[in-house]
């Protein structure tokens, strides 16, 4: 199936979905779901962010900016992960009861206000990832028009470039509890530490990384350009700086740089 069938296909799916809650995080995926389903039903979707502290500053900047720019509706709605112990232990099942919290809150939005369907952005590609957040959309009736109309991530960014949004070239996003190691206990500080530490990356001019919180250890994930630059010794000097500015001890560059699921290694070194 060539690129054009697979939008035709997605045209057809969200049609059928209409009126729909799009679950919006702002990010490549969701961005694309949310503008094309605004324009594929006239108007007749929803797209709605969530607001707690697992949600990266970026993320939340990123959702407000598409929507102002594809000029769809737009809510935000407060969820309460972090009121779950399931949550805040941190288990590998994590994302589960993330998006649990999410969809159920979504579909009594939807339900509420009489919308057929819930949707979100996942897509063809995250069929074989470790998605335990998966199993909640499937709890819920949680549809996947991007991964039904058989949309890879690629698919999807020239998608979005052809479209002129701002997220096509946007690395992948994830929570902030993505940084934290399976097993230790999530908390609103190390979010904001987390989230402090990001910002703090963006703001030096770097792109494509991850802040990897170990307790009193910091390791800095950074795509290949990037990780150039941070092994320059000047700016090496700046990065420590900075994270031990913040709270940190040590400050550590990983050399494998940025990889996204880095902390679902231990899960397969375990199977």
């Amino acid at each position: 199936m060539d690129l054009e069938e697979k939008v035709a296909r997605l045209e057809a799916i969200l049609k059928e979905l209409a009126p729909l809650v799009v679950a919006f995080s702002g990010g490549v995926d969701s961005s694309y779901l949310a503008c094309k389903a605004h324009q594929v039903t006239g108007g007749r979707m929803l797209a709605v962010t969530a607001e707690s502290p697992s949600v990266p500053s970026h993320q939340r900047r990123m959702a407000e900016e598409v929507a102002a720019r594809c000029g769809f509706a737009h809510e935000i709605i407060v969820t309460r992960e972090l009121e779950n112990e399931q949550y805040r232990a941190n288990p590998p099942d994590r994302c589960y009861h993330c998006k649990d919290e999410l969809f159920a809150a979504l579909a009594a939005l939807a339900a509420a206000r009489g919308y057929a369907a819930v949707a979100d952005g996942l897509n063809a590609d995250d069929v074989g990832d470790y998605r335990p957040g998966r199993q909640a959309a499937e709890k819920h009736g949680v549809r996947s028009p991007l991964m039904e109309a058989g949309l890879t991530k690629d698919d999807i960014r020239i998608l979005s470039r052809r479209a002129g949004l701002p997220t096509w070239e946007q690395p992948a996003s994830a929570c902030l509890a993505s940084r934290i190691p399976y097993g230790v206990r999530i908390t609103p500080e190390k979010l904001r530490l987390v989230d402090r530490g990001e910002e703090a990356l963006r703001a030096m001019g770097f792109s494509i990384f991850r802040v990897r919180h170990h307790e009193e250890l910091v390791r800095l994930e950074f795509g290949p350009e990037d990780l150039r630059r941070a092994l320059d010794p000047a700016m090496a000097a700046r990065l420590a700086s900075c994270f031990k500015e913040l709270g940190y001890r040590y400050v550590t560059l990983d050399l494998e740089g940025y990889r996204t699921g880095s902390l679902n290694e231990v899960l397969l070194e375990l199977r």
